[in-house]
Protein backbone atom coordinates (compact mmCIF):
# COMPACT_ATOMS: atom_id res chain seq x y z
CA UNK A 1 0.00 0.00 0.00
CA UNK A 2 1.19 3.46 -0.95
CA UNK A 3 -0.21 5.54 1.91
CA UNK A 4 -0.64 9.31 1.89
CA UNK A 5 -0.76 10.99 5.31
CA UNK A 6 -2.09 14.55 5.44
CA UNK A 7 -0.69 16.13 8.59
CA UNK A 8 1.39 18.89 10.10
CA UNK A 9 4.93 17.67 10.64
CA UNK A 10 8.13 18.77 12.45
CA UNK A 11 9.65 21.32 12.43
CA UNK A 12 6.17 22.79 11.97
CA UNK A 13 4.57 24.42 15.01
CA UNK A 14 1.01 23.68 13.82
CA UNK A 15 -1.22 21.59 16.07
CA UNK A 16 -0.86 17.77 15.92
CA UNK A 17 2.69 18.05 14.60
CA UNK A 18 4.06 15.58 17.16
CA UNK A 19 1.28 13.10 16.46
CA UNK A 20 1.98 13.29 12.74
CA UNK A 21 5.66 12.55 13.38
CA UNK A 22 4.86 9.40 15.34
CA UNK A 23 2.28 8.20 12.83
CA UNK A 24 4.94 8.33 10.12
CA UNK A 25 7.57 6.80 12.39
CA UNK A 26 5.45 3.71 13.00
CA UNK A 27 3.60 3.39 9.69
CA UNK A 28 6.96 3.13 7.93
CA UNK A 29 7.55 -0.14 9.80
CA UNK A 30 4.25 -1.76 8.81
CA UNK A 31 4.81 -4.64 6.38
CA UNK A 32 1.76 -3.67 4.30
CA UNK A 33 3.00 -0.10 3.73
CA UNK A 34 5.47 0.14 0.84
CA UNK A 35 5.65 3.95 0.61
CA UNK A 36 4.46 6.93 2.64
CA UNK A 37 3.55 10.16 0.86
CA UNK A 38 3.77 12.87 3.50
CA UNK A 39 1.41 15.69 2.45
CA UNK A 40 2.40 18.32 4.94
CA UNK A 41 2.58 22.02 5.66
CA UNK A 42 5.38 24.18 4.34
CA UNK A 43 8.33 24.99 6.61
CA UNK A 44 11.57 26.86 6.02
CA UNK A 45 13.62 24.03 7.56
CA UNK A 46 13.72 20.47 6.25
CA UNK A 47 11.31 17.87 7.59
CA UNK A 48 12.57 15.64 10.38
CA UNK A 49 12.91 12.17 8.86
CA UNK A 50 15.86 11.01 10.96
CA UNK A 51 14.44 7.64 11.99
CA UNK A 52 16.59 4.80 13.25
CA UNK A 53 16.61 1.52 11.36
CA UNK A 54 15.14 0.59 8.01
CA UNK A 55 11.66 1.44 6.87
CA UNK A 56 9.65 2.09 3.76
CA UNK A 57 10.27 4.94 1.33
CA UNK A 58 8.99 8.37 2.42
CA UNK A 59 8.11 11.04 -0.15
CA UNK A 60 7.53 14.56 1.18
CA UNK A 61 5.05 16.89 -0.56
CA UNK A 62 4.94 20.27 1.17
CA UNK A 63 1.50 21.30 -0.05
CA UNK A 64 -0.32 23.55 2.39
CA UNK A 65 0.15 26.42 4.81
CA UNK A 66 -1.62 27.44 7.99
CA UNK A 67 -4.43 29.92 7.19
CA UNK A 68 -4.02 29.60 3.41
CA UNK A 69 -7.22 29.78 1.36
CA UNK A 70 -5.78 27.46 -1.28
CA UNK A 71 -5.00 24.45 0.93
CA UNK A 72 -7.82 22.33 -0.45
CA UNK A 73 -6.57 22.82 -4.01
CA UNK A 74 -2.94 22.06 -3.16
CA UNK A 75 -3.76 18.97 -1.07
CA UNK A 76 -5.90 17.63 -3.90
CA UNK A 77 -3.14 18.42 -6.40
CA UNK A 78 -0.55 16.55 -4.30
CA UNK A 79 -2.83 13.51 -4.17
CA UNK A 80 -3.31 13.65 -7.96
CA UNK A 81 0.45 13.85 -8.55
CA UNK A 82 1.42 11.01 -6.20
CA UNK A 83 -1.56 8.67 -6.77
CA UNK A 84 -1.66 6.99 -3.34
CA UNK A 85 -3.65 3.81 -2.72
CA UNK A 86 -5.15 5.30 0.45
CA UNK A 87 -5.20 8.54 2.44
CA UNK A 88 -5.11 9.14 6.20
CA UNK A 89 -6.06 12.61 7.50
CA UNK A 90 -4.71 13.63 10.92
CA UNK A 91 -7.29 16.28 11.86
CA UNK A 92 -8.80 18.61 14.36
CA UNK A 93 -11.07 21.56 13.71
CA UNK A 94 -8.32 24.20 13.67
CA UNK A 95 -5.80 22.05 11.82
CA UNK A 96 -5.57 24.20 8.69
CA UNK A 97 -5.94 27.62 10.28
CA UNK A 98 -7.32 29.68 13.13
CA UNK A 99 -9.14 31.86 10.60
CA UNK A 100 -12.59 30.47 9.97
CA UNK A 101 -12.65 30.14 6.15
CA UNK A 102 -9.20 28.47 5.72
CA UNK A 103 -9.94 26.16 8.63
CA UNK A 104 -13.28 25.15 7.08
CA UNK A 105 -11.96 24.71 3.53
CA UNK A 106 -9.21 22.36 4.65
CA UNK A 107 -11.75 20.06 6.29
CA UNK A 108 -13.44 19.47 2.93
CA UNK A 109 -10.45 17.41 1.75
CA UNK A 110 -11.74 14.01 3.02
CA UNK A 111 -14.99 14.58 1.12
CA UNK A 112 -13.04 15.29 -2.09
CA UNK A 113 -11.07 12.05 -1.63
CA UNK A 114 -14.31 10.16 -1.18
CA UNK A 115 -15.67 11.65 -4.43
CA UNK A 116 -12.51 10.43 -6.13
CA UNK A 117 -13.07 6.95 -4.64
CA UNK A 118 -9.74 6.92 -2.82
CA UNK A 119 -9.90 4.81 0.37
CA UNK A 120 -9.92 7.41 3.13
CA UNK A 121 -9.68 7.37 6.92
CA UNK A 122 -10.03 10.61 8.88
CA UNK A 123 -8.68 10.68 12.41
CA UNK A 124 -10.39 13.52 14.27
CA UNK A 125 -8.84 14.37 17.63
CA UNK A 126 -11.75 16.52 18.77
CA UNK A 127 -15.36 17.16 17.82
CA UNK A 128 -16.99 20.56 18.04
CA UNK A 129 -19.77 19.25 20.28
CA UNK A 130 -17.14 18.73 23.02
CA UNK A 131 -15.18 21.97 22.56
CA UNK A 132 -15.74 24.92 24.89
CA UNK A 133 -15.46 27.72 22.31
CA UNK A 134 -14.89 30.32 25.02
CA UNK A 135 -12.08 28.50 26.88
CA UNK A 136 -10.49 27.34 23.64
CA UNK A 137 -10.02 31.00 22.65
CA UNK A 138 -12.27 30.81 19.59
CA UNK A 139 -15.03 33.22 20.63
CA UNK A 140 -16.81 34.48 23.74
CA UNK A 141 -19.76 35.84 21.74
CA UNK A 142 -22.80 33.63 22.40
CA UNK A 143 -24.36 34.36 18.99
CA UNK A 144 -21.13 33.52 17.18
CA UNK A 145 -20.85 30.33 19.21
CA UNK A 146 -24.22 29.24 17.82
CA UNK A 147 -23.10 30.13 14.30
CA UNK A 148 -19.86 28.16 14.72
CA UNK A 149 -21.76 25.17 16.04
CA UNK A 150 -23.98 25.20 12.92
CA UNK A 151 -20.93 25.49 10.65
CA UNK A 152 -19.16 22.82 12.70
CA UNK A 153 -22.07 20.44 12.17
CA UNK A 154 -21.86 20.97 8.41
CA UNK A 155 -18.09 20.42 8.37
CA UNK A 156 -18.42 17.29 10.49
CA UNK A 157 -20.76 15.88 7.85
CA UNK A 158 -18.09 16.45 5.18
CA UNK A 159 -15.48 14.66 7.31
CA UNK A 160 -17.95 11.83 7.94
CA UNK A 161 -17.95 11.19 4.17
CA UNK A 162 -14.67 9.31 4.78
CA UNK A 163 -14.81 5.54 4.53
CA UNK A 164 -13.90 5.39 8.22
CA UNK A 165 -13.76 8.14 10.82
CA UNK A 166 -11.47 7.29 13.71
CA UNK A 167 -11.89 8.84 17.16
CA UNK A 168 -9.79 8.30 20.27
CA UNK A 169 -12.48 8.56 22.97
CA UNK A 170 -15.54 6.34 23.28
CA UNK A 171 -17.85 9.26 24.08
CA UNK A 172 -17.18 10.66 20.60
CA UNK A 173 -18.47 7.43 19.06
CA UNK A 174 -21.74 7.82 20.95
CA UNK A 175 -22.16 11.48 19.99
CA UNK A 176 -21.44 10.95 16.30
CA UNK A 177 -23.73 7.94 16.10
CA UNK A 178 -26.59 9.65 17.89
CA UNK A 179 -26.41 13.11 16.32
CA UNK A 180 -25.30 12.28 12.77
CA UNK A 181 -26.61 8.69 12.49
CA UNK A 182 -23.07 7.79 11.44
CA UNK A 183 -22.24 4.14 10.87
CA UNK A 184 -18.57 4.43 10.01
CA UNK A 185 -17.04 5.46 13.37
CA UNK A 186 -14.08 3.44 14.66
CA UNK A 187 -12.69 3.76 18.16
CA UNK A 188 -8.90 3.73 17.79
CA UNK A 189 -6.94 4.80 20.87
CA UNK A 190 -4.54 7.72 20.82
CA UNK A 191 -1.60 5.45 21.59
CA UNK A 192 1.70 6.20 23.28
CA UNK A 193 4.41 7.86 21.22
CA UNK A 194 7.31 5.97 22.73
CA UNK A 195 7.68 2.93 24.95
CA UNK A 196 11.21 3.34 26.30
CA UNK A 197 12.65 0.82 28.74
CA UNK A 198 11.04 1.06 32.15
CA UNK A 199 12.73 3.88 34.08
CA UNK A 200 14.12 3.45 37.57
CA UNK A 201 11.84 6.30 38.76
CA UNK A 202 14.74 8.06 40.48
CA UNK A 203 14.95 11.84 40.22
CA UNK A 204 18.03 13.85 39.27
CA UNK A 205 19.88 15.68 42.01
CA UNK A 206 18.74 19.19 42.76
CA UNK A 207 15.28 20.78 42.95
CA UNK A 208 12.27 18.62 42.16
CA UNK A 209 10.91 19.73 38.82
CA UNK A 210 7.19 20.44 38.49
CA UNK A 211 6.56 20.57 34.74
CA UNK A 212 3.75 21.52 32.35
CA UNK A 213 4.08 20.77 28.64
CA UNK A 214 2.10 22.05 25.68
CA UNK A 215 0.73 25.13 23.93
CA UNK A 216 -0.46 27.63 26.50
CA UNK A 217 -2.78 30.59 26.80
CA UNK A 218 -6.32 29.42 26.06
CA UNK A 219 -7.57 26.59 28.27
CA UNK A 220 -4.00 25.75 29.37
CA UNK A 221 -3.03 28.42 31.90
CA UNK A 222 0.23 28.43 33.84
CA UNK A 223 -0.78 30.99 36.50
CA UNK A 224 -2.53 28.42 38.67
CA UNK A 225 0.47 26.09 38.58
CA UNK A 226 3.00 28.78 39.48
CA UNK A 227 0.85 30.05 42.35
CA UNK A 228 0.22 26.50 43.58
CA UNK A 229 3.96 25.82 43.77
CA UNK A 230 4.47 29.11 45.63
CA UNK A 231 1.82 27.92 48.11
CA UNK A 232 3.68 24.63 48.61
CA UNK A 233 6.96 26.48 49.13
CA UNK A 234 5.39 28.60 51.84
CA UNK A 235 4.35 25.58 53.92
CA UNK A 236 7.02 22.95 53.25
CA UNK A 237 10.78 22.69 52.89
CA UNK A 238 10.54 21.12 49.42
CA UNK A 239 13.12 22.39 46.93
CA UNK A 240 11.08 22.92 43.75
CA UNK A 241 11.77 24.19 40.23
CA UNK A 242 8.86 25.22 37.97
CA UNK A 243 9.30 24.23 34.31
CA UNK A 244 6.99 25.59 31.61
CA UNK A 245 7.84 23.58 28.48
CA UNK A 246 6.28 24.67 25.20
CA UNK A 247 4.95 27.65 23.31
CA UNK A 248 1.96 29.95 23.02
CA UNK A 249 -1.30 28.65 21.59
CA UNK A 250 -1.85 30.14 18.10
CA UNK A 251 -4.89 31.94 19.55
CA UNK A 252 -2.88 33.68 22.31
CA UNK A 253 0.41 35.00 20.93
CA UNK A 254 2.58 36.64 23.58
CA UNK A 255 0.97 34.82 26.50
CA UNK A 256 4.10 33.14 27.84
CA UNK A 257 6.17 36.33 27.53
CA UNK A 258 3.56 38.10 29.64
CA UNK A 259 3.77 35.29 32.21
CA UNK A 260 7.56 35.62 32.35
CA UNK A 261 7.17 39.30 33.19
CA UNK A 262 4.34 38.76 35.66
CA UNK A 263 6.23 36.10 37.61
CA UNK A 264 9.76 37.46 37.21
CA UNK A 265 9.95 37.67 41.01
CA UNK A 266 9.32 33.94 41.45
CA UNK A 267 12.56 31.97 42.03
CA UNK A 268 13.46 28.78 40.20
CA UNK A 269 11.10 29.12 37.27
CA UNK A 270 12.13 28.19 33.73
CA UNK A 271 10.39 28.79 30.41
CA UNK A 272 11.97 26.43 27.87
CA UNK A 273 10.22 27.61 24.70
CA UNK A 274 9.69 25.11 21.88
CA UNK A 275 10.90 21.62 22.78
CA UNK A 276 12.45 19.73 19.87
CA UNK A 277 11.58 16.04 19.51
CA UNK A 278 15.03 14.90 20.62
CA UNK A 279 14.75 16.93 23.85
CA UNK A 280 11.37 15.52 24.92
CA UNK A 281 12.82 12.50 26.82
CA UNK A 282 15.02 14.75 28.93
CA UNK A 283 12.23 17.24 29.74
CA UNK A 284 9.94 14.46 30.94
CA UNK A 285 12.69 12.34 32.45
CA UNK A 286 13.89 15.12 34.78
CA UNK A 287 10.38 15.90 36.05
CA UNK A 288 9.03 14.81 39.42
CA UNK A 289 5.44 15.50 38.42
CA UNK A 290 3.72 16.52 35.18
CA UNK A 291 0.90 19.03 35.74
CA UNK A 292 -2.13 19.63 33.51
CA UNK A 293 -3.24 23.19 34.37
CA UNK A 294 -6.34 22.97 32.17
CA UNK A 295 -9.70 24.71 32.50
CA UNK A 296 -11.30 22.55 29.78
CA UNK A 297 -10.28 19.87 27.30
CA UNK A 298 -10.45 19.51 23.51
CA UNK A 299 -9.79 15.84 22.89
CA UNK A 300 -7.36 13.12 23.84
CA UNK A 301 -4.13 14.19 25.50
CA UNK A 302 -0.80 13.46 23.86
CA UNK A 303 0.96 14.89 26.91
CA UNK A 304 -0.69 12.32 29.21
CA UNK A 305 0.50 9.50 26.97
CA UNK A 306 4.00 10.96 26.90
CA UNK A 307 4.04 11.28 30.69
CA UNK A 308 3.02 7.63 30.93
CA UNK A 309 5.74 6.54 28.51
CA UNK A 310 8.38 8.05 30.79
CA UNK A 311 6.82 6.70 33.99
CA UNK A 312 5.73 10.04 35.43
CA UNK A 313 3.23 10.89 38.13
CA UNK A 314 0.62 13.42 37.01
CA UNK A 315 -1.64 16.04 38.60
CA UNK A 316 -4.70 16.74 36.49
CA UNK A 317 -8.28 18.04 36.65
CA UNK A 318 -11.08 15.50 36.57
CA UNK A 319 -13.00 17.06 33.71
CA UNK A 320 -14.27 16.34 30.23
CA UNK A 321 -12.28 14.20 27.83
CA UNK A 322 -9.27 14.05 30.15
CA UNK A 323 -11.24 12.38 32.93
CA UNK A 324 -12.74 9.90 30.45
CA UNK A 325 -9.33 9.11 28.99
CA UNK A 326 -7.76 8.40 32.39
CA UNK A 327 -10.47 5.89 33.27
CA UNK A 328 -10.63 4.21 29.87
CA UNK A 329 -6.91 3.68 29.35
CA UNK A 330 -5.87 2.91 32.93
CA UNK A 331 -3.88 6.00 33.85
CA UNK A 332 -3.77 7.29 37.41
CA UNK A 333 -2.96 10.62 39.03
CA UNK A 334 -3.77 13.16 41.69
CA UNK A 335 -6.95 15.00 40.69
CA UNK A 336 -7.60 18.66 41.48
CA UNK A 337 -10.47 21.07 41.00
CA UNK A 338 -10.03 23.31 37.93
CA UNK A 339 -9.32 26.98 38.77
CA UNK A 340 -8.64 26.08 42.44
CA UNK A 341 -5.05 26.91 43.38
CA UNK A 342 -5.29 25.28 46.79
CA UNK A 343 -6.63 22.06 45.30
CA UNK A 344 -3.78 21.93 42.77
CA UNK A 345 -1.22 22.69 45.49
CA UNK A 346 -2.52 19.74 47.52
CA UNK A 347 -2.36 17.44 44.48
CA UNK A 348 1.24 18.38 43.64
CA UNK A 349 2.34 18.23 47.28
CA UNK A 350 0.84 14.76 47.73
CA UNK A 351 3.19 13.55 44.99
CA UNK A 352 6.31 15.52 45.94
CA UNK A 353 6.41 14.60 49.63
CA UNK A 354 5.69 10.90 49.18
CA UNK A 355 8.22 9.09 47.00
CA UNK A 356 6.41 5.75 47.26
CA UNK A 357 3.18 7.34 46.01
CA UNK A 358 5.00 9.15 43.20
CA UNK A 359 6.64 5.91 42.06
CA UNK A 360 3.34 3.99 42.28
CA UNK A 361 1.63 6.55 40.02
CA UNK A 362 4.56 6.50 37.62
CA UNK A 363 4.56 2.71 37.36
CA UNK A 364 0.79 2.61 36.80
CA UNK A 365 1.05 5.21 34.03
CA UNK A 366 4.00 3.45 32.40
CA UNK A 367 2.02 0.19 32.27
CA UNK A 368 -0.97 2.04 30.77
CA UNK A 369 1.23 3.64 28.11
CA UNK A 370 2.96 0.37 27.19
CA UNK A 371 -0.37 -1.40 26.69
CA UNK A 372 -1.25 0.79 23.68
CA UNK A 373 1.95 1.61 21.75
CA UNK A 374 1.83 3.41 18.40
CA UNK A 375 2.95 0.23 16.65
CA UNK A 376 -0.37 -1.36 17.65
CA UNK A 377 -2.34 1.76 16.71
CA UNK A 378 -0.85 2.01 13.21
CA UNK A 379 -1.51 -1.72 12.71
CA UNK A 380 -5.19 -1.06 13.49
CA UNK A 381 -5.29 1.65 10.80
CA UNK A 382 -3.60 -0.69 8.33
CA UNK A 383 -6.23 -3.37 8.97
CA UNK A 384 -9.02 -0.84 8.37
CA UNK A 385 -7.45 0.21 5.06
CA UNK A 386 -7.28 -3.44 3.99
CA UNK A 387 -10.94 -3.86 4.97
CA UNK A 388 -11.89 -0.83 2.84
CA UNK A 389 -9.94 -2.21 -0.13
CA UNK A 390 -11.57 -5.63 0.05
CA UNK A 391 -15.00 -4.23 0.95
CA UNK A 392 -15.30 -6.13 4.21
CA UNK A 393 -15.56 -3.36 6.77
CA UNK A 394 -17.15 -4.42 10.05
CA UNK A 395 -20.75 -3.59 10.83
CA UNK A 396 -20.51 -0.25 12.63
CA UNK A 397 -23.74 -0.74 14.53
CA UNK A 398 -24.51 1.76 17.29
CA UNK A 399 -23.10 0.82 20.67
CA UNK A 400 -24.11 3.44 23.18
CA UNK A 401 -23.05 1.25 26.10
CA UNK A 402 -19.46 1.72 24.94
CA UNK A 403 -18.76 4.44 27.50
CA UNK A 404 -19.20 1.87 30.26
CA UNK A 405 -16.28 -0.18 28.93
CA UNK A 406 -12.58 0.53 29.11
CA UNK A 407 -10.99 1.40 25.80
CA UNK A 408 -8.89 -1.79 26.00
CA UNK A 409 -12.07 -3.89 26.21
CA UNK A 410 -13.46 -2.14 23.13
CA UNK A 411 -10.22 -2.67 21.17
Amino acid sequence: MKLAIVTAYPPSKVTLTEYGYHLVKHFRLQDDVTEIVLITDRTTEEKDLSFEGEGCKITVKESWSFNSYSNLYHINKAISETKPDAVLFNLQFLKFGDKKIPAALGLLAPFICKLRRIPTISLIHNILEQVDLDNAGITQNKLLQKVYNVIGTMLTKFVLASDVVAVTISKYVTILEKKYKARNIALIPHGSFETPPEPNYALPKGPKQVMAFGKFGTYKRVEIMIEAVEMIRSRTKEDIEIVIAGTDSPNTPGYLKSMEKKYAHVPYIRFTGYVAEEDVPRIFGDSAVVVFPYTSTTGSSGVLHQAGSYGKAVALPDLGDLGILVREEGYKGEFFQPDNTGSLADAIENILVNDAHRIHLGKTNYEAACSLPMSVITQMYTEYFKAIKYKNLPDFSPNHAMEKKTIKEVV
